[in-house]
């Protein structure tokens, strides 16, 4: 167990950091040796294992996120832009692997994270699911085998507590149908539609955002051309499948080379 590669969780009172924490706790591959929260939560100063509900665990929530790393070999972080840009700085003191899972962040927020790549490995995905990763890649063979006659929508939903919009996987699909087009995403991006809006212009990738219920994560792009349609799909039912690609980009990280990477170097894509 003392051999097991040691793992801080950020953001632990999120449904994320919960379902993080207790998957890393029931691995047989790694040992949680800290949870982060922000100064001010009423869960800092608790054990984890009672605040969440359960047995104790033996790891105190701590609102000191450089000593909590300085003691772990990854960060895996899914809390909020700013906070990652900060615990990114961090972890490269720590020279621990980062594995970012945050969405909404910005071009400037993402530049942020190219110094610290310098000195410790980053991991970062829109999603950690290996199905989404592959329908990434088939989003990107089939954007690049049809011509602008194919419009292409990406369409998702989530639950009502997500705050941002489109989701970072359809960002990531959209990214890779541009790709596949040999375009940038940000010259073609069409994320808003309301009132007199003109017709649909050739060659634009369209996004529409759903929030409702309990909505784990739903994704479609649409290739859409006259006569006939292509429908790609991916729907995840468990957030669990997050949680699990997330320990896995964390294991995969050790021994690599500081740099910036994502989920598809991790499965091999």
């Amino acid at each position: 167990m003392q051999d097991l590669p040691g793992i801080v969780i950020t953001g632990a009172s999120g449904r994320m950091g919960q379902m993080l924490i207790k998957t890393v706790v029931e691995s047989d591959k790694a040992k949680l040796v800290g949870v982060v929260e922000r100064e001010g939560h009423d869960w800092v100063g608790r054990d984890i294992g009672e605040a969440m509900g359960g047995a104790p665990l033996g790891v105190t929530v701590t609102d000191q996120a450089l000593d909590a790393f300085a003691k772990a070999q990854a960060v895996i972080d899914f809390t909020a832009p700013a906070a990652t840009v900060q615990f990114a700085k961090l972890a490269a003191q720590a020279r621990a692997v980062h594995v970012i899972g945050t969405t909404g962040m910005t071009e400037d927020d993402i530049a942020q994270l190219a110094p610290c790549a310098r000195h410790a490995v980053i991991v970062r995905a829109g999603n950690m699911s290996l199905g989404v990763n592959l329908l990434t890649k088939l989003t990107e063979k089939v954007a690049a085998a049809l011509d602008e006659d194919f419009d292409i929508e990406i369409i998702e939903a989530h639950h009502h507590h997500k705050v941002d919009a489109p989701s970072g996987t359809a960002l990531m699909l959209g990214e890779a149908a541009a790709q596949g087009r040999g375009v940038a995403l940000s010259d073609v991006a069409d994320r808003g539609r309301d009132g007199i809006t003109g017709a649909r212009k050739r060659g634009d990738i369209g996004f529409t955002a759903i929030r409702g219920g309990d909505i784990v994560g739903e994704h479609d792009v649409l290739f859409a051309a006259a006569g006939e349609r292509i429908v790609l799909r991916h729907l995840a039912t468990d957030r669990a499948i997050f949680a699990r690609g997330a320990l896995k980009a964390a294991l995969w990280g050790q021994g690599q080379k500081p740099g910036e990477y994502d989920m598809l170097d991790v499965l091999g894509l």
